[in-house]
């Protein structure tokens, strides 16, 4: 696989990512969620992730620098990894699938480094919507921009758990609960499809066998 098409791949989806979540940023406030086509499993939900997966945090203001810089590293490493598998040359569709995960690890940063600067905040009580270089200046500073998620898919819900259960007993049952953005989706889908096809991604290479009955 040539690197124009790795390029490509990663382009094509960071810039897509981007443009969804400036797209929600400008027209939602924060909390604001509607249906599509009507369907209650899918929606637009807006909401800001101030840190990892699942809305982890790790501490305030330095945590933050300190996880978006490692973010930075790992993009940094991972570009000289897409590399060296492309000159290997690796499977293609295994540097297809690490070109998703790339692309939306870079998209999610890209969040984290600038969206405090370009970007004033959105209050779900006021309900205002936050605007584009505001004058007065942006919610945060480098290094702190909070990253968007919107896309909502609670297909089944609502399912009481039995108590018996170990850890979750008691509890109301949704899926899928948590609100990702398509940088989150373009990470899974990569992720997902190494799993399923690692055997033909990593296959052995079958030794040569020297015919010594001549």
């Amino acid at each position: 696989m040539k690197i124009r098409q790795t390029i490509f791949i990663i382009a094509f989806i960071v810039i897509i990512d981007q443009l969804f979540k400036i797209w929600i940023k400008t027209h939602f406030y924060i909390g604001q969620e509607i249906k599509i086509l009507g369907a209650s499993w899918f929606r637009l939900h807006f909401v800001e992730n101030e840190g990892m997966a699942w809305g982890i945090k790790l501490g305030e203001d330095l945590g933050k620098i300190m996880l978006t810089l490692f973010r930075l590293i790992a993009i940094i490493v991972g570009a000289f990894y897409i590399r060296t598998l492309i000159r290997k040359p690796a499977h293609k569709g295994f540097i297809i699938c690490v070109a998703f995960i790339y692309a939306g690890a870079l998209g999610n940063l890209i969040d984290s480094m600038f969206y405090g600067l370009i970007f004033d905040s959105s209050d779900p009580f006021t309900r205002n919507i936050a605007q584009w270089f505001p004058s007065g200046g942006g919610y945060g500073s480098f290094l702190q921009g909070k990253v968007v998620d919107m896309v909502y898919l609670p297909i089944i819900n609502g399912i009481h758990l039995p108590s018996w259960m170990p850890i979750w007993g008691g509890k109301t049952f949704d899926f899928f609960e948590p609100v990702f953005n398509i940088a989150d989706a373009s990470i899974s889908i990569g992720v997902i499809a190494i799993i399923i096809f690692q055997r033909r991604f990593f296959k052995k290479k079958q030794p040569l066998k020297i015919n010594t009955s001549q």
